[in-house]
């Protein structure tokens, strides 16, 4: 008796893998354990707090709408688990967890689940709920904790960050040295203080090949290379160039937001485009915006092109002629007008 199998299509993220989401997803938070394993180092108890109600709140939302819509439960796909942990990677130590709450219930349901689910939404839901947190409670989110590598130098319980100080053309007080912002002795969002940790997680995340360089590389080289040609009064410009990689969220978003498979372009030179228009709003923003980072609404901004990108640099198919485009189009356009007349 011949065996029936099935094949089921689906939404993106599609992958030419043995794996399934659920193991995409797991070597993701895999890769995101260094940061957060220094963050909760430097900011204590309250970032393992905030961790773990952010975890369990993404789970939750996601169950119950998809209980209360009838729908199968994707809890298993630790979809959910992910944004809980990028959100927190996101937020500053000391924000209430009940903001975390909220910033869940918005990335869960609002951003992902009413547009239909995992692959379907075209924002990133971490980096959506924390640009709706940061609008909503500003305080909260720009209130920063002293890490315990600076409690030694600082008498105070909150402190600016590094990218504070550039933003305002401040010199950087001698304690914001290379090797704490490699390191992750500064003040900041939990996941993003410590470069050498991101770098940990990403290199993770290459290796398995849940993500390529193009992405990474592009957003990253292409701030390293705005930020050395017109550097800024008081610095010189490698010095600028490199604080203004090793600060913020830069990393962070590089290796683990930019790369979002639901969120990115799936054509290659359109990954490379992707990364760049990152890097360029990052730098525009964090030069002229008002606020002094830029990573999150770069990305945010990117996403919404996504598929502009993907439609512009679509792969010409093997074997087709421009020509033979343009037949089938001249023949879809013919077959449209034929049916409107024998509609009427």
């Amino acid at each position: 008796m011949e065996e029936k199998r099935l094949f089921k299509v689906t939404s993106n993220p599609i992958l030419r893998t043995p794996r399934d989401t659920s193991r995409i997803m797991l070597d993701v938070i895999i890769g995101l354990v260094p940061a957060l394993a220094v963050g909760i180092w430097q900011f204590g108890v309250n970032a393992a707090v905030l961790l773990a109600v952010n975890i369990a709140a993404c789970v939750f939302f996601e169950w119950i709408y998809r209980k209360l819509m009838k729908k199968n439960c994707a809890v298993g796909d630790l979809s959910a688990v992910v944004t809980g942990i990028l959100l927190t990677c996101v937020m500053p130590s000391n924000a209430p967890w009940w903001v975390g709450l909220i910033g869940c219930f918005f990335g869960i349901v609002v951003v992902k689940q009413l547009y239909g689910g995992i692959g379907k939404n075209f924002l990133n839901p971490a980096l959506a709920a924390r640009a709706f947190l940061s609008a909503a409670y500003a305080v909260f989110m720009t209130s920063w904790a002293v890490p315990a590598a600076m409690s030694g130098f600082v008498d105070a319980a909150t402190m600016a960050t590094p990218l504070s100080y550039l933003h305002n053309g401040d010199a950087l007080p001698e304690y914001f040295t290379y090797a704490n912002m490699f390191l992750g002795g500064i003040p900041g969002s939990i996941g993003e203080t410590s470069a050498l940790a991101i770098l940990i997680g990403g290199a993770w995340l290459l290796l398995r090949k849940v993500i390529n360089w193009r992405i990474p590389v592009s957003f990253i080289g292409s701030v390293a290379v705005l930020t050395l040609i017109f550097g800024c009064e008081g610095y010189g410009n490698v010095e600028w160039m490199l604080y203004n990689v090793l600060s913020g969220g830069l990393m962070l978003g590089a290796f683990f937001m930019a790369t979002d498979y639901s969120t990115s372009p799936v054509n290659l030179k359109g990954q490379l485009l992707y990364g760049v228009g990152c890097g360029a709003i990052t730098v525009l923003i964090r030069y002229f915006g008002s606020y002094p980072e830029g990573v999150s609404y770069a990305i945010l901004i990117m996403n919404c092109c996504t598929w502009a990108i993907d439609r512009a640099l679509r792969p010409r198919q093997f074997g087709v002629t421009a020509e033979d485009v343009k037949a089938r189009k001249a023949a879809a356009k013919e077959a449209k007008k034929n049916a409107k007349e024998g509609a009427a």
